[in-house]
């Protein structure tokens, strides 16, 4: 019997463990990136009853990410990597004139360099294949820009339209890529916002869930969604469209 895999970069805990959760229960075996926090990468792990496996690796060290990619391929020649959820990302927020370089640039490889190290190690075999979901995960910032978020930003800014441009490299091999931009979500990412006065700017009054990123990332990552490429699609509470 074959095994379905998908690959989720910084899966071990937020949005990101929500989504490996959701791919497991579409009967995907996980692969649960992540860079440092081994315990909670663990505690994912356990939540998958078996149907994953830790692949830790810097996705902005692209030498390492080569290595980890072309050592899980050899320890599975028959296999490959199905779907792909970029959604490892940090913030390092700061008014432009008071940004470091290092805050720059440490945002810039984490989300957009490492979807690049990320995608082009595991697109071949999908386009081989003649199947494929990319799913990369952007941000509300990425499309409306945030004062203090000028690197997250350009980071995710950059992130959408490279969705778009790949979308259209490899639709003929029916891979899709596609994009979901949430906007406040229960998260470490949120932690000391003040979410009483955020959420009043909200239509749905709320901050949104990990599962519900989860549901969307999920339903783009099915055969279902056959027919959608190239989309960034928010999931804010209506906060911005």
């Amino acid at each position: 019997m074959n095994k379905y895999y998908a690959l989720v970069t910084g899966g071990s805990r937020g949005i990101g463990r929500a989504i490996c959760q959701k791919l497991y229960r579409m009967g995907y075996e996980v692969l649960i990136n992540y860079v440092s926090n081994t315990a909670a990468a663990e505690e994912t792990l356990a939540s998958l009853d078996g149907h994953g496996e830790l692949l830790r690796f810097d996705v902005a060290d692209a030498d390492a990410v080569k290595a980890a990619i072309e050592g899980w391929q050899a320890a599975h020649p028959d296999d490959y990597i199905e779907v792909l959820v970029n959604n490892a990302g940090i913030r390092k927020d700061n008014l432009l004139i008071w940004m470091e370089p290092g805050e720059w640039k440490s945002v810039l490889d984490t989300s957009l360099n490492g979807f690049f190290n990320v995608t082009h190690a595991v697109i071949q075999p999908m386009l081989l294949h003649k199947y494929g979901r990319i799913v990369n995960v952007a941000s509300l910032s990425g499309l409306k820009g945030l004062p203090g978020q000028t690197n997250y930003s350009a980071a995710k800014g950059g992130l959408i339209a490279a969705t778009k441009a790949l979308a259209q490299e490899v639709a003929r091999k029916k891979v899709t890529v596609n994009a979901v931009a949430p906007g406040f979500i229960h998260t470490d990412m949120v932690e000391g916002l003040d979410e009483a006065t955020l959420k009043k700017d909200i239509p749905a009054a709320r901050f949104g869930d990990p599962e519900e990123v989860a549901a969307l990332v999920g339903f783009l990552a099915s055969r279902d969604a056959s027919y959608i490429t190239g989309e960034v699609i928010s999931i804010n509470g209506g906060l911005y469209s």
